[in-house]
């Protein structure tokens, strides 16, 4: 009783911006990241090399302003369950920091942003972002009803690919839509890594995964999708015309993955967010070796 009397006053002392700060995830750069490489490889891939410059800025803060609108919708939809889940029991809505209302308005604020920034771009790419701010929006909801809201949460990361191919092109080649594919698949498979970490408390709350439904043969399964994830970046290099560089970059990924593999050999919480998060280290060498590949043509 002594402890949590000694933290109250700190937890009240804690500036309010924090809490929208964290809310939004901005403390946590990963999924930032996760999202920004998917985008950048389409935007390099559209421009053949390195992309005009505003198409660049407007991409790249879009891609920080609807993950923070992801991550805020997604508490939202979370509130009632994650004070029951160990690693989510502290975040700002679950805890009372941040008021449910507060939280759409923060929300809306966000995409309302993103989508100012959308508005300098031609017509294609701003009516595919309507289908983004559905995707984003919705997301969050999908756990509830089916146990492949990794595979939704593929679609809506990715949505920057074609949007990219559109603002630089001025069209949505097959390209573009191979890439986005390969994209799910990779989102699948290391937000499957991620559900590992919360299957036990999700089981318990009737929240739904991909590491549930998998169940026994997860390991199994992502073998499967992790192949075909490189299966499909290899038909991109390929369709791309791109060579030893970017394909030398799919082999380090490859070898990355199987370090991740190592690493949840035993399926234990930790070792499982530590391969989610390594996840960042395979989509940036994907992105380097396309890059220079670009460079050097």
């Amino acid at each position: 009783m002594s402890y949590e009397r000694s933290e109250a006053p700190a937890a009240q002392a804690t500036p309010r911006w924090r809490h929208y700060w964290k809310l939004m995830r901005a403390d946590r750069p990963i999924g930032t990241l996760l999202l920004l490489w998917p985008t950048w490889w389409a935007l390099w891939l559209a421009s053949g090399g390195v992309p005009p410059l505003w198409t660049l800025f407007v991409f790249t803060a879009g891609v920080w302003l609807t993950r923070s609108a992801g991550c805020v919708i997604n508490d939202y939809a979370d509130r009632w369950l994650d004070p029951h889940v160990k690693r989510t029991k502290d975040r700002p809505l679950a805890s009372g920091a941040v008021r449910g209302r507060h939280a759409l308005l923060l929300f809306a604020v966000l995409m309302l942003m993103a989508f100012a920034l959308v508005l300098t771009m031609n017509l294609l790419t701003v009516g595919l972002s309507f289908i983004g701010i559905f995707l984003a929006a919705s997301y969050p909801y999908l756990k509830r009803y089916t146990h492949l809201p990794q595979v939704y949460l593929g679609m809506a990361f990715g949505w920057g690919i074609p949007m990219a191919f559109a603002a630089v092109q001025g069209e949505v080649p097959a390209l573009a839509w191979l890439l986005y594919v390969g994209n799910i698949l990779w989102s699948t498979a290391y937000d499957t890594w991620y559900a590992m970490v919360d299957r036990d408390d999700d089981l318990k709350v009737g929240s739904h995964s991909t590491a549930i439904l998998f169940g026994d043969l997860d390991l199994v399964i992502q073998g499967i999708l992790y192949a075909l994830f490189f299966a499909a970046m290899s038909l991109v290099g390929l369709r791309a015309e791109l060579g030893a560089y970017y394909f030398a970059s799919v082999g380090v990924a490859v070898a990355l993955v199987v370090y991740e593999f190592w690493l949840c050999r035993n399926r234990e919480r930790d070792p499982c967010f530590k391969a989610f998060l390594h996840n960042n280290w395979v989509g940036a060498v994907l992105f380097v070796g396309m890059a220079v590949e670009l460079a050097v043509r």
